[in-house]
């Protein structure tokens, strides 16, 4: 079996990126990420941000893009993530009114699903990230994520921080989705007060280790790791310690 890929998504270090992109790639790059999975191109046009990322030899495993991007020219926004090299398109989130039971969720559907088309027809893979939201039960007891994957053939990124914060164990649904879930999001995370904090991986609560085993068991190609906001320390050292921990497990 080939080594699965480790991946940052850059959304991670967005307040860095927001000052200056091309010195957090370098150094994303020297902290031993091979891959990133984008967030935008930071106003850069797709051409110019590829020839910093090979700059430094970094490779857009994956890219999160908007469903508003996507309803908007579904065309040219999977081809222009194909021109930057990504293997995986992923819709980030839904408007709650976008998913089952809700309003525009017909409109959503017939969107989603042209994109899948176009995917395919360029090579690339589409998928859907959760959040929390989406662990809201329909009548009959089905949670809206779900429902929503029985009706859509998408592959699912599941994201391991999202679907503990929704008191959902993340082994049991990588396991759920065996096959269909080509990446998954490392997230690990501690239960406070007020619901939970991210935290760089192997330092919160999270069983890590049984998650990847897990995940390699269902076929899991790759690992994004991500926080959305560090805690006690900056994003990059955040990011950085992310990926010391996943190298200490053999990745």
């Amino acid at each position: 079996m080939q080594k699965p890929f480790v991946a940052l998504q850059l959304y991670t270090v967005r307040d860095f990126t927001a000052q200056d992109v091309v010195e957090t790639l370098r150094k994303v790059r020297k902290m031993g990420y091979e891959y990133v999975e984008l967030a935008g191109t930071y106003g850069m046009e797709f051409s110019e941000f590829r020839s910093v990322l090979n700059e430094f030899g970094l490779k857009a495993i994956s890219a999160h893009v908007q469903f508003s991007e996507i309803e908007a020219d579904v065309k040219k926004a999977v081809h222009e993530y194909k021109f930057m090299g990504c293997a995986y398109i992923v819709i980030p989130m839904l408007p709650e009114a976008c998913l089952p039971s809700g309003e525009l969720y017909k409109h959503a559907k017939g969107i989603i699903e042209k994109f899948c088309h176009v995917c395919k027809e360029a090579g690339v893979i589409p998928a859907y990230h959760n959040h929390a939201f989406e662990f809201e039960r329909l009548p009959g007891g089905l949670f809206k994520l779900d429902k929503f994957f029985d009706d859509i053939d998408i592959c699912a990124q599941l994201d391991t921080g999202w679907i503990r914060a929704a008191g959902q164990n993340p082994e049991t649904y990588i396991e759920k989705y065996a096959g269909r879930c080509p990446i998954i999001h490392i997230k690990d995370t501690i239960k406070t007060g007020e619901g939970f904090e991210d935290r760089p991986a192997g330092s919160g609560s999270q069983n890590i280790p049984g998650i990847i085993k897990t995940a390699l068991a269902a076929g899991v190609a790759g690992f994004v790791a991500e926080l959305d906001n560090a805690v006690g320390m900056t994003s990059l050292e955040a990011a950085e310690e992310s990926r010391r921990f996943l190298k200490s497990l053999g990745f």
